[in-house]
């Protein structure tokens, strides 16, 4: 199997269920693993046969920068369903970082898996 991914994206949302989180928008962190078959791109060189991890990063930011969820389980859910969806993407798999919201952790957040995994 092989492995596309983007790393720490970082996305400005509204998010959370207390009342001063939904005045203000706060960093979200993505890390992001999708199962792709690069071998075609690879032997032909051509963008337009790849997972462009560009346009799937766009795409997020445009999502999520518009979003206005009160858990980040709804969120990253969501954030699955597009890159499965939109860009055929078989399996996923999705960690969405919420830093600095505990007091003593880096980050806090939720890792999701979705589709089957390719072996």
């Amino acid at each position: 199997m092989d492995t596309v991914f983007i790393e720490d994206l970082r996305i400005d949302a509204v998010i959370g269920i207390y009342d001063w989180e939904r005045r203000v928008r706060q960093t979200l962190s993505f890390d992001i693993e999708m199962a792709f078959d690069n071998t075609v791109p690879a032997a032909s060189d051509d963008i337009a046969l790849t997972l462009n991890y560009k346009d799937v990063s766009k795409r997020l930011i445009d999502y999520v920068g518009e979003s206005s969820f009160g858990l980040v389980e709804t969120l990253a859910e969501r954030c699955a369903a597009i890159i499965r969806e939109e860009f055929a993407v078989g399996w996923v798999r999705l960690k969405l970082s919420k830093p600095g919201a505990v007091r003593g952790a880096k980050a806090v957040g939720v890792c999701i898996e979705r589709g089957t995994r390719p072996r």
